[in-house]
């Protein structure tokens, strides 16, 4: 179901809970409300009211993707940049890394299964500005 953006600075700035496999509802509303949004790359649930660490985000070739409980655990090649977001109105200046390696979950079967990916470029800016959003950073 297409959700409504949440802009209050009060829960984008607390950190999420950990999120499970009932949480597949959230994942679904991410996908949903990411596709109506005219260029947007990527969606936390707190972003939609939901205090969970799940996030969505489109690939280089727009395909769309959902995490569980997403952990930078590598970080590669730093640069500083200014970013916008749909949820706050100014841009923020932050520092990101152009190559990152991340744990995850995945649900398949019902079930959240541990994942590890690299992501590089573009895919890699939108998946930490997510990660910041699990943790309560607003951006």
């Amino acid at each position: 179901m297409i959700k409504e953006l949440v802009k209050d600075e009060t829960l984008l700035s607390k950190p999420c809970e950990e999120a499970t496999a009932d949480d597949a509802d959230v994942a679904q509303d991410l996908l949903d409300t990411l596709a109506s949004l005219e260029d947007a790359a990527c969606l936390a649930a707190n972003q939609i009211g939901v205090a969970k660490r799940v996030v969505a985000y489109l690939d280089e070739d727009d395909q769309p993707h959902v995490m569980y409980n997403p952990v930078l655990k590598l970080g590669l090649d730093a640069f500083k940049t200014t970013e916008g977001c749909l949820t706050r109105d100014e841009e923020s200046k932050v520092t990101r890394f152009d190559r990152i390696k991340v744990a995850y979950d995945e649900l398949a079967d019902g079930e959240l299964r541990p994942c590890k990916r690299d992501f590089s470029g573009w895919t890699a800016q939108t998946v930490q500005h997510m990660i910041d959003h699990c943790k309560g950073k607003l951006v």
